[in-house]
């Protein structure tokens, strides 16, 4: 039963949150579901239920999801939007390392600098990622990082590490 309530758990929040409804009907079809969840996938997506019930690993999931929503992706729009028109751009691959070792914090970081614009992960091992960038400014990898996942990495530590 290892992890089943951590994952019904997220499941009927995000189930209530996406349907933004707190209708009688909609709370108990979200709790079916968040259950239904929970009992078929709960085992194989929580390596231990300790960590995934801490809260102050909640909270820094929240605290990350508010800045990455308000901060990063605004700043990488008007970054992509300024050299679309302008036509400013370097774009390759780098070799950025990364410190983290849970699977949970590499795909954080891995789908956060994806779904950032300008910035791709195309490969992954246990030591670096391979970032295709819009504007590569230095190919040495620290400095990669820094421009690129740095701030990624420090919250994936905080919450999965």
């Amino acid at each position: 039963m290892k992890g089943v309530i951590p994952t019904a758990l997220l499941a009927f929040i995000t189930y209530i949150l996406f349907t933004g409804s707190t209708k009688p009907f909609d709370l108990v079809t979200g709790l079916i579901v968040a259950i239904g969840v929970g009992l078929l996938v709960g085992k194989y997506l929580v390596q231990s239920d300790a960590k995934a019930l801490n809260p102050v690993r909640w909270l820094w999931g929240v605290i990350y999801f508010v800045w990455y929503m308000l901060v990063a992706e605004v700043k990488a729009h008007l970054d992509v939007m300024v050299r679309i028109i302008s036509g400013k751009y370097e774009p390759g691959i780098v070799k950025v390392p990364i410190e983290v070792k849970t699977d949970y914090a590499k795909t954080l970081i891995a789908n956060s600098i994806t779904n950032t614009p300008g910035t791709v992960v195309v490969d992954l091992d246990d030591e670096y990622m391979y970032v295709n960038w819009i504007n590569v400014t230095t190919e040495e990898p620290e400095k990669a990082k820094r421009e690129i996942c740095a701030d990624f990495e420090r919250f994936a530590k905080k919450i999965f590490d």
